[in-house]
């Protein structure tokens, strides 16, 4: 029901402002909207059919590990946890082994493994579903954890910080610098993701199974924190690669030769789990399409820097600071698109240069924050699930709270 308002929203909106801007003379509002619609159609029929390879992959792997016996391993290492979390999930639930495998690919960076595995969780928790069109909590759950986007470090933003400066002619410059920052700021927002869904589905937060293993989690993640801080900004980032690439070489290899013991015919196997990846992603393509239409007709209206200037104006009624605002479109549209959040991020550090106060809190922005509208259209567009009840709403409130966390963090750190 809320994502259905809010698909309506941007289509009246902007059909209302663009009528206001034709009486005021402008001819060229309603084909640059129309142009909008369906270029971001295409552009929704492309990334679908471009998940197909890396669905059919991954998808193909999980029923490799599925059949060896693998995902019933992960499943039972995280209930511990996940039975406090996902209390609508039996124990020892395939579901609960795709969760933990696209958890784990989140937190390394790598979003090309994550999206199938976590596309794949989705299907496993689906299929507990007694609602199919109606989201359990447990789907919630995951979704809006997975918006929070918890990441260790944002390899791919430090990259484009690197290549920018060598642009600008700065030399010496460190451009993981955002690194910690980025860190705090995703973590706020995961945490306020975890606790504004505990608190609408009474989840007991409070319970040493759920805190203590979330502790035990902490440790070695701070611990490659702060090894990785022992080497240059380069450097962490290469090591970062290898040790994303590394796990998931890994677990591919493990499923490989596991599925070998136990007499498991892996390359059929993998055939089999190929074709549901492929039905999968040709499942997304209305769902996609309908969000980034809608998205790409509130950005065509003028609606962004509408909003952007009501929230200076109100910024500057209350007396704070005004000189984050440059970078504060780049947290608006990450939640919408992220390729125009990135083109965003990219602009502010052309136009303020990338060591700038407002560029690094771009960067530390677009490190920190996921793609709410993509991952609620696409998770919850692959299995057919309608009504997304709360999701929306604490999804969105992650996300406020990771900006605002953003900004302070960015202030503390570069002011």
């Amino acid at each position: 029901m809320v994502l259905n308002l809010v698909w309506l929203g941007f289509f009246l909106s902007a059909f209302i402002v663009a009528l206001v801007q034709l009486a005021q003379g402008d001819l060229t509002v309603l084909p640059r909207l129309l142009t909008a619609m369906f270029d971001s159609a295409k552009t929704g029929f492309e990334i679908s059919i471009g998940l197909v390879g890396i669905m059919a992959l991954w998808l193909g792997f999980m029923k490799i590990g599925e059949r060896a016996g693998m995902i019933d391993a992960f499943a039972r290492g995280v209930n511990p946890l996940f039975r406090h979390l996902f209390p609508g999930v039996p124990t020892r639930h395939p579901a609960q082994g795709a969760m933990t495998m696209n958890i784990s690919a989140n937190l390394l960076g790598l979003d090309n493994a994550a999206t199938p595995l976590g596309l794949k969780a989705m299907q496993e928790l689906q299929s507990l579903n007694p609602k199919p069109d109606t989201a359990t909590n447990a789907q919630i759950m995951f979704l809006v954890l997975n918006t929070a986007g918890l990441t260790l470090i944002p390899t791919a933003v430090i990259a484009v910080r690197q290549t920018m400066a060598i642009k600008q002619g700065l030399t010496n410059f460190n451009a993981a610098d955002i690194f910690l920052p980025t860190m705090l700021a995703t973590g706020c927002s995961f945490l306020s993701a975890l606790i504004a869904v505990a608190v609408v589905q009474r989840l007991p937060l409070w319970r040493v199974g759920v805190w203590l293993p979330l502790a035990t989690l902490a440790v070695p993640v701070a611990a490659l924190v702060v090894w990785l801080g022992r080497f240059p900004p380069d450097q962490a980032a290469q090591w970062m690669g290898v040790i994303g690439a590394g796990f998931i070489l890994s677990v591919v290899v493990l499923f490989l030769v596991c599925g070998m013991v136990r007499r498991v015919n892996v390359y059929e196997t993998f055939i089999e789990g190929a074709k549901e990846g492929f039905g999968v992603a040709v499942q997304i393509i209305p769902y996609l399409v309908a969000m980034l239409v809608a998205i790409a007709v509130f950005r065509a209206a003028g609606l962004m820097e509408l909003l952007m200037s009501a929230i200076a104006t109100g910024v500057a009624a209350l007396g704070l600071p005004t000189d984050f605002l440059p970078a504060l479109p780049v947290g608006l549209m990450k939640i919408l698109s992220g390729s125009g959040a990135r083109g965003l991020m990219v602009d502010v550090m052309q136009t303020y240069g990338v060591d700038s106060f407002p560029a690094k809190l771009a960067a530390i922005i677009q490190g920190s924050t996921e793609t709410t509208f993509y991952v609620l259209a696409v998770y919850f567009g692959s299995v057919g699930v309608k009504n997304t009840r709360h999701a929306l709403p604490c999804a969105l409130f992650a996300d406020l709270i990771g900006l605002v966390a953003a900004v302070v963090v960015a202030y503390a750190f570069f002011k």
